[in-house]
């Protein structure tokens, strides 16, 4: 069991990385081979992923599984000897989570990836390296191997859109796939370059020689002026891939030109690496700026919330609804780090998860509706809970967990956000409350007029959703339930977390 416990890190960045080796080892007329061998793989890494949350020892708090590999040693006099550069793993309460929420998208993402027919191994073998940078982010303490997985997961994209992805053609509005590819990637990697800045100007500032999470954090080395100076660096890094206003717009265009499988990872797993790394990096490492800017990621986070909300309600496309959608829930998981109050932060994660899971959900009904009709038109779509009743159900258990219906786990997350707005931002707090009424209007409009009503004659004879898409929507769908209806286990596993991390900014201040 200690080797378990001591490897499991490694091995969840490892088997997806080991998985796109085999995916392209084998022979590119095996399709059926090449399905069961990724589902495989993501079978056992969500497995491992589930151990890590259930294991972790919540009451210890803490980074716990650690383990450190040294892979680069700096010459020169540092104060803590030749530390240098190592792949060093572990994990509190909140990156626990995290790592689970990564591995049941994952799995689920491949059980509705089934029929890609086009270079399937290709498709399955970036998908798993993309996955593989997701878990690094989540487990790695040394800042150097954070931001190499942070890119990892990153540059996948580019390819899986553009040569997966679809295009959105109405004849007043077109998208091409190649557009929300390349827009994704210059947002991205524009962020990627604020990031650098300020690691690069951490590690120079601490003059230790290293790059460890833990020894920087203890050092004491940061002066007011040089927090304040670079806590935005990563804020807007971050907050760039979190979908932050006004840098959000790549978001909604790269998911909708996103296939399925890669939609459901992008907003529910990529987006939180942007929100983790402000929490983790920025407040972990710079709590006197986090104080000083906080002000400022508490208003963009309510622009986030407004400016998403009234945007779905415009749209004339399924996914670009639900794209909007998530620039406005993330705009609640920016509201509630922003409060620094225990309440709203621990809100804040959980919706990290709530939404990860919810967006996931979504996009795959969505893309069944789409294998289903061929087409995303709003306006072409009435009546289909008539020939898709699981699809329909599948479909307001994902809206009502967006509109925060008690009993989901939207309304846990959103209530303690809100209730530590209220405690720091009172009017602020009305604008999300005023946020969160809009997304009910947009919600409950989209299930009227797509799944009820009079249906359309050319729907008659659809098929509903399929059964592998149908038991990967119903697992996602059990999360929504178990958090909505216990969600104390979820709040015991981050709380401890969260009051370190509180009481290093309180300490700060």
């Amino acid at each position: 069991m200690s080797a378990l416990h001591s490897h499991i890190l490694l091995a969840l960045v490892a088997l997806p990385l080991l998985g796109a080796a085999v995916l392209i080892a084998i022979p590119g007329g095996r399709a059926a081979a090449v399905r069961w061998a990724a589902l495989m793989f993501a079978f056992v890494v969500m497995a491992l992923s589930l151990y890590v949350f259930v294991a972790y020892d919540h009451a210890g708090a803490g980074f716990q599984f650690e383990r450190a590999w040294d892979w680069l040693a700096l010459p020169g006099p540092w104060p803590l000897g030749e530390r240098g550069i190592s792949l060093a793993l572990g994990v509190d309460g909140i990156s626990a989570l995290m790592v689970m929420l990564t591995g049941v998208v994952m799995f689920t993402g491949v059980l509705v990836s089934w029929n890609v027919s086009h270079r399937g191994k290709d498709f399955f073998a970036l998908y798993f390296l993309l996955l593989a940078g997701v878990f690094g982010v989540f487990v790695s303490l040394d800042l150097f191997f954070l931001f190499f997985f942070y890119e990892l997961a990153v540059l996948p994209m580019y390819l899986l859109i553009g040569v997966w992805g679809s295009s959105t053609d109405f004849k007043t509005f077109i998208r091409t796939k190649e557009y929300g590819a390349m827009k994704l990637m210059l947002y991205l990697v524009a962020g990627s370059v604020l990031i650098w800045v300020a690691l690069m100007a951490i590690f120079a500032q601490a003059d230790l020689g290293t790059f460890g999470f833990a020894d920087l954090q203890a050092s004491g080395s940061f002066p007011a002026t040089f927090q304040r100076i670079f806590f935005p660096f990563l804020m807007v890094g971050f907050g760039v891939l979190a979908g932050m206003w006004p840098f959000h717009t790549w978001s909604p265009d790269g998911h909708v030109a996103a296939p399925t499988a890669v939609s459901m990872v992008h907003a529910g797993v990529l987006m939180k690496l942007g929100a983790y790394g402000i929490l983790r990096v920025g407040m972990g490492l710079l709590p006197e700026g986090a104080e000083t800017w906080m002000p400022v990621l508490v208003g963009l986070g309510a622009v986030n919330v407004m400016y998403g909300a009234v945007s779905a309600l415009g749209q004339r496309d399924l996914k670009y609804v639900v794209g909007y959608s998530s620039v406005s829930h993330m705009g609640y998981v920016l509201m509630g780090l922003a409060t620094l109050n225990h309440l709203g932060v621990s809100g804040a994660v959980l919706q990290m998860f709530s939404h990860g899971i919810m967006t996931a959900l979504f996009f795959a009904v969505v893309g069944a509706i789409y294998d289903s009709t061929h087409t995303r038109d709003i306006a072409a779509l009435e009546g289909m809970a008539k020939r898709m009743k699981t699809t329909t159900a599948l479909f307001v258990i994902a809206g009502l967990t967006s509109l925060g219906l008690p009993g989901l786990s939207g309304f846990v997350a959103e209530l303690l956000v809100f209730i530590g707005l209220f405690q720091t931002y009172p009017i602020l707090g009305a604008l999300g409350v005023i946020g969160a009424a809009i997304t009910a209007v947009y919600i409950l409009r989209l299930i009227a007029k797509v799944f009820f009503g009079t249906m359309d004659e050319r729907w008659a004879g659809q098929p509903d959703i399929s059964r592998i898409e149908g038991v990967s929507s119903a697992v996602l769908a059990a999360f929504l339930l178990l958090m909505g209806l216990l969600p104390f286990p979820f709040i015991q596993a981050i709380d401890e977390s969260v009051a370190s991390l509180l009481k290093i900014v309180a300490g700060a201040g």
